[in-house]
């Protein structure tokens, strides 16, 4: 079996488990959040159960529009905390609370082995530390939190093998858009994307946080790491429980295997309205941006801000680009102030916001207006997706971001630092 498969079969009580076999899996965590849990709550309350199955298993993280915009978000957050209250669940208050992919495995609520689920697509960040983790309706985070079980289909694994060593700059954001320019939006439509190779083996595990985070981008239904002594040694001091690490057999079968040499890739580019639509930055370098935005799910981590101000320090942002940094929770914000990143950022002329999604879903703190463009460390540049349907979202790593906010259009952190 793959490692999507063993960890499936040993939460449905399965010797074994094949793709496209229908299962009842246990969840060791459900997670919803302020945009997709009062749709939950609502359907909760008409199964007709009184309390949840395990309030230590359901979390609540309010972080799509908090702290709240308007009225009607306010509404929403306001809904969550009460039946939060209600049910003594698992909750993050704004001042606790941050970016919930980043906080969630930050805080050791998620663990190797686990079946994570959440009402969000991607709620798959964290097979980054070897759990099967996937996003659902709300519906069906509703059905689990009252029973702990969900009911799904055993997903069809692709193998994807990374050889070579990633070039200065390129880091995990450009091996997952590189890939998704390769295989296409729905180039691993309901499969686990399960990754390996020597490149694999040395990402951070922030950068595989990131990989992980757009297997959803590729369509898949997770996407998955083994676990090795980085994953053990940034989950050893977090967790509050015992875990089960599973590895693949070596006879185990994909449905594909894709091997890429890493060795020539450059920092990527995903041009409008795909993630899939990627070029090597040196293709692109004279589209003029009014703003770029460092943060989200994706690359929030303090690995993402310590690259961007390495880029930042002692250089000022563009007079006609609005810099815009979200540092993913709480922890990450406390931690990059420490390190006198904030300092540098707001130096270079950048805003720091509180933890939130805020941006990357068009929410607040940076929404564009027709005709402009923004370069992002998010994960989606459909249109609308930050705003405007007439403006323009390019993806990129944390060093092209930094790097364009200074030149004021797409630029590699190579013109100025050598």
């Amino acid at each position: 079996m793959t490692l999507a498969e063993k960890i499936l079969a040993a939460h449905a009580d399965k010797k074994r488990v094949s793709p496209g076999d229908f299962i009842n899996a246990r969840v060791d965590l459900v997670m919803a959040n302020d945009i997709t849990a009062p749709i939950a709550i609502r359907e909760f309350r008409r199964i007709g159960v009184n309390k949840v199955f395990d309030p230590q298993k359901v979390v609540m993280v309010p972080d799509h529009f908090v702290p709240n915009k308007d009225i009607a978000s306010a509404e929403q957050a306001k809904l969550m905390r009460e039946f939060a209250r209600e049910q003594g669940v698992i909750y993050f208050e704004v001042g606790q609370m941050g970016i919930e992919h980043v906080l969630l495995p930050e805080q050791g609520l998620v663990l190797p082995g686990d079946v994570a689920i959440g009402a969000d697509s991607h709620t798959c960040t964290y097979g980054a530390l070897g759990a099967f983790a996937t996003g659902m309706g709300s519906t069906d985070i509703a059905a689990a939190m009252a029973t702990g079980d969900i009911w799904m289909k055993v997903p069809p694994t692709i193998k994807l093998i990374y050889h070579g060593s990633l070039g200065k700059w390129v880091s995990g954001k450009d091996l997952i858009l590189y890939t998704i320019g390769d295989i296409g939006v729905d180039g691993a439509l309901y499969s686990a994307m399960e990754f390996a190779g020597e490149a694999i083996d040395a990402l951070s595990i922030d950068g595989r946080f990131t990989m992980a985070n757009m297997a959803i981008e590729a369509g898949a239904k997770a996407g998955i790491f083994g676990v090795d002594n980085k994953t053990q040694l940034y989950v050893k001091s977090r967790a509050q429980r015992p875990y089960l690490v599973y590895e693949p057999d070596s006879d185990a079968e994909y449905s594909q295997v894709i091997k890429y040499d890493v060795s020539d890739i450059e920092p990527q580019v995903a041009l409008p309205h795909s993630p899939a639509n990627t070029k090597p930055v040196g293709q692109v370098k004279n589209i003029e941006i009014n703003q770029a935005v460092i943060g989200s799910c994706t690359n929030g981590r303090l690995e993402d801000l310590r690259i961007a101000a390495q880029i930042l320090k002692g250089r000022k942002v563009h007079p006609g680009v609005r810099c815009i940094i979200l540092p993913g929770s709480q922890q990450v914000y406390l931690d990059a102030l420490v390190e006198g990143l904030i300092e540098t950022f707001i130096k270079a002329g950048a805003a720091v916001s509180t933890p939130t999604c805020g941006p990357c879903l068009g929410g607040h703190m940076g929404v564009l207006a027709a005709g402009e463009r923004c370069i992002s460390t998010t994960n989606r540049n459909f249109v609308g997706r930050m705003g405007s349907p007439e403006s323009e979202v390019y993806l990129a790593n944390p060093a092209v971001a930094a790097a364009s906010a200074i030149m004021g259009r797409i630029a590699s952190p190579e013109e100025f630092i050598h």
